[in-house]
């Protein structure tokens, strides 16, 4: 039997019409696959402050957590994760490779270029342009 999903939370981050994308670090699960920054609620953690963590941790910026704009579960073969998407906006700093290995601002129609981990993949299919 599996162990409950691992669940994750992601960030969603506009800026003049692009959205924000990182490339996983080459030794990480799925490396040097593209994701919508985020990651891991710690125990106790909240999903929203869990993710301004992350993005401070991982990016170097204090962002606005804002609703949930979906919620993709996926079966990977090592493990199960349950991926809360939220919409975000960077209060302050600019993004850094602290923690990841590019970062790309990008075109929704051109996200379908990406080598994404699988449930990103599936948040962006489900966006109808992957």
């Amino acid at each position: 039997m599996r162990e409950q999903p691992l669940i994750v939370a992601a960030a969603v981050t506009l800026r003049a019409g692009r959205v924000m994308i990182c490339q996983r670090r080459p030794d990480a699960h799925n490396g040097l696959k593209w994701e919508f920054p985020g990651g891991k609620l710690e125990a106790g953690e909240s999903p929203e402050a869990a993710l301004a963590r992350e993005l401070r941790e991982e990016l170097g910026i204090e962002a606005r957590v804002g609703r949930v704009c979906d919620a993709i579960y996926y079966r990977y073969p090592d493990r199960d994760v349950l991926v809360l998407f939220y919409l975000c906006e960077i209060l302050s700093g600019e993004p850094r490779t602290l923690d990841c290995n590019a970062i790309e601002w990008t075109a929704f129609e051109d996200l379908a270029g990406y080598d994404f981990a699988a449930a990103d993949r599936a948040f962006v299919n489900r966006l109808g342009i992957g």
